[in-house]
């Protein structure tokens, strides 16, 4: 049994935003190396949604890579067996990656936000963003 009780998961190896970008960007090459060795190999690892929206942001904002581009690269890298998420279903993170290809209409945060309310069976999101998305939940822009 792991700290206040809970046992330890199956998969308990975590990813920070760095790996992801060094794996996704091949820079530098030495830590890219690193991170497919990680990313590559056998072992089980996990993301959760802020390494997701993180990633989504340096590469689209300090690398200048099309947003196209990014959703279609952290798609493929949520569709590896040996990546898992944490405390979100990939098919909701999958949804969530659409929901931001067609344009910058809907943020990358604004979607996982999205997706935890869909996992948790909200009816309601409250927001004041006229972009946020509205598939299959009401959007409330007034109490």
């Amino acid at each position: 049994m792991g700290r206040g009780g809970q046992g330890k998961d199956a998969m308990s190896r975590f990813l920070d935003t760095s790996i992801v970008v060094r794996y996704l960007t091949g820079d530098p090459p030495k830590l890219a190396d690193a991170a497919a060795e990680i990313l590559d190999g056998e072992a089980e690892v996990r993301l959760t949604d802020v390494v997701i929206v993180e990633a989504a942001y340096v590469l689209t904002s300090v690398y200048g890579v099309p947003r196209e581009f990014v959703v279609d690269s952290l798609m493929a890298l949520l569709q590896k067996k040996n990546v898992g998420l944490f405390a979100l279903d990939k098919q909701l993170a999958l949804e969530a990656l659409l929901l931001c290809r067609p344009s910058g209409r809907v943020s990358f945060a604004d979607a996982f936000i999205w997706a935890a309310a869909k996992a948790h069976g909200a009816e309601v999101i409250y927001s004041f963003d006229e972009r946020f998305p509205a598939q299959d939940v009401e959007v409330r822009r007034r109490a």
